[in-house]
């Protein structure tokens, strides 16, 4: 994605589990040089006092997008999991794609943590430290109907435009088979490329598809043409060397998984369970 140069970030409120819930005792203030840091449950120290603070980019449906007014999706109810065991409240900040990479909102104690359906790679982690992995993703190519092409070899053989989200694996991809794909800031953006014609192919995450796929029109319109599997893992981050904030991030889901909520909220979010989605090892 695109840096949104001055663009103001906002912090918009998620919906979380944990509304209402009252901080633990154990959430006192701490002495660490002015930084405004809180000590949580399990001594995970956090940038605001009674909030985990979540750096996401929006829109990337179905793991968060803005409905009704509420941040909401499938990263956004995994991490309200961890905040109810911290026995505190999620916030989340959205922020450029590209900061993720870099781990400057972490790294400058604007967040806590980053959930934006993003891919563990070795590059990035030079820069975070990821969670273990939440979703094996693969890429789609998604294309209109009756449009002759049943693969991404279609779409280089036949010169079709082909789109994809900038600052992703998803336009790295492409760009190491050869192609020069048109960038896009979001996977809205992207999808809305290939509705108004602006591209005749997109590249893109395939759980985004599924849930763009869920609206009758669009099913009716586009179709996809071609899996891809390039091994990807969703991680959350948080800054290097926050061993406890990390722990209690794959604790959660380690719970999540063992007593069915995890389930519950990939059905809810993404579509019918996929057991080899939804339960990759740890990387």
């Amino acid at each position: 994605m695109k840096t949104l140069h001055g663009r103001r970030t906002r912090i918009l409120a998620a919906t979380t589990a944990t509304a209402g819930l009252l901080l633990v005792a154990a959430c006192t203030s701490t002495d660490d040089g002015g930084s405004g840091s809180t000590t949580a449950a399990g001594g995970v120290d956090l940038v605001k006092a009674g909030r985990l603070t979540t750096c996401t980019h929006l829109p990337y449906p179905p793991f968060q997008s803005e409905i009704d007014g509420k941040v909401q999706g499938f990263d956004v109810a995994l991490i309200d999991l961890v905040a109810e065991d911290l026995g505190v409240e999620q916030d989340i900040v959205d922020t450029p794609f590209e900061n993720f990479k870099t781990g400057a909102f972490l790294n400058s104690g604007q967040c806590d943590l980053a959930a934006a359906g993003m891919t563990i790679t070795e590059e990035r982690k030079k820069n975070v430290d990821f969670s273990d992995p939440y979703f094996n993703a693969t890429q789609a190519v998604l294309v209109g109907k009756n449009s002759g092409v049943a693969s991404l070899a279609d779409v280089k053989a036949k010169k079709i435009k082909l789109g994809a989200q900038a600052q992703t694996t998803g336009e790295d991809y492409a760009k190491k088979q050869g192609f020069d794909p048109v960038s896009f800031e979001s996977s809205d953006a992207v999808l809305n490329g290939l509705r108004t014609g602006q591209v005749k192919a997109v590249v893109i995450d395939y759980p985004v598809v599924q849930g763009w796929l869920k609206d009758k029109a669009n099913a009716g319109a586009f179709e996809v043409a071609d899996n891809i599997d390039t091994g990807e893992q969703y991680g959350f981050t948080v800054k290097k060397g926050n061993t406890k904030l990390r722990e209690a991030i794959n604790k959660a889901l380690a719970d999540a998984r063992a007593d069915g909520t995890y389930k519950k909220l990939y059905e809810k979010w993404i579509g019918p369970y996929d057991e080899s989605a939804a339960s990759p090892a740890a990387s």
